[in-house]
């Protein structure tokens, strides 16, 4: 047997057990005594202004602006909807310049006082969160549509 053998086969295996879990207390033990002794307080914490920080630009284009964009989007899809064809789907739409995207649903056709108008619900997302949104697109002269309303719902 080698000597290296010799000296774990002697008892010495609980001499090293021993003094490896002193080791490992010290080491728990040492960083929380430090904290308690004072060694890191919040109160001592100062600002750092040696850092610099920057806003974020001003969106250049303005929300009335995109849900202008997304309603006059969402009156051509209305307009341009075969009702027929649908039977009660929902017909989607999106806008490239806003980046808003939804879908249009309880899409009627009625008329009104000899006016030929079509009743929606829309929903609206964007960067800025969801909507929905009740409206009506009502033919004008020279088969032309106008949104007579167009509101949060």
């Amino acid at each position: 047997m080698s000597r290296i053998a010799q000296a774990f086969d002697s008892g010495q295996w609980s001499a090293i057990a021993s003094a490896s879990s002193k080791a490992v207390i010290v080491i728990v033990a040492l960083p929380l005594a430090a904290c308690g002794a004072g060694g890191f307080s919040l109160e001592k914490a100062e600002v750092d202004r040696s850092i610099v920080t920057s806003s974020a630009p001003v969106r250049t284009t303005s929300t009335d602006a995109d849900s202008a964009s997304d309603q006059t989007t969402i009156g051509n899809a209305v307009s341009s909807a075969d009702i027929e064809e649908l039977r009660g789907q929902a017909v989607p739409w999106a806008n490239a310049d806003t980046g808003s995207r939804g879908s249009i649903t309880e899409l009627a056709e009625l008329q009104d006082n000899g006016q030929t108008c079509r009743s929606f619900t829309a929903s609206r997302e964007s960067f800025d969160g969801v909507a929905l949104f009740k409206g009506e697109l009502c033919m004008a002269g020279a088969g032309g549509w106008h949104m007579q309303d167009f509101k949060p719902f």
